[in-house]
């Protein structure tokens, strides 16, 4: 990907809010982290603001489809926003991946040290995966992540 210093400053600060949406969809792995930390009270803020999002249930889904048409497959916009975004919603898929597996293990498992790390493991994953890209992002320059850039470069294509 051709890294660049010469991004909008505007497009820089957009394809960095983007990453709000696996940020919160992630602050349920960080439950077992905030409560280590004795963090509960903020996690319970941001959970609350979240989920007090009208249509709640399917705020995620209509995001995401939006994201998707409004912004990744659409042409007039730079492609470094569409980079960032579509790489915010392959981690947000990722996501939902991983919650679907760690609550099958939960369930099977019955809580314990195996499924705390396993959770641990994911928020520090996205948390890392996030800062770094936004970082990339603030410098203008393309957050290149193992096979998941891979897989937006499939996805978002020049025009």
């Amino acid at each position: 990907m051709n890294q660049s210093d010469n991004q909008p400053i505007t497009d820089r600060l957009f394809s960095c809010l983007v990453y709000f949406l696996p940020l919160f969809d992630g602050l349920s792995f960080g439950a077992f982290v905030f409560r280590q930390l004795h963090l509960e009270s903020v996690f319970a803020v941001l959970f609350v603001i979240y989920r007090s999002l009208p249509l709640q249930p399917f705020t995620n889904l209509i995001l995401f489809f939006v994201f998707l048409f409004a912004i990744v497959r659409n042409p007039n916009v730079a492609h470094f926003i569409r980079f960032n975004t579509m790489q915010a919603l392959l981690l947000d898929i990722v996501l939902l991946l991983c919650g679907l597996i760690l609550d099958l293990l939960r369930g099977g498992l019955s809580g314990g040290l195996l499924v705390e790390t396993l959770y641990n493991t994911v928020f520090f994953g996205l948390v890392a995966a996030i800062g770094y890209s936004v970082f990339q992002s603030i410098r203008g320059q393309y957050a290149e992540i193992p096979v998941l850039s891979d897989a937006v470069r499939m996805q978002v294509r020049d025009f």
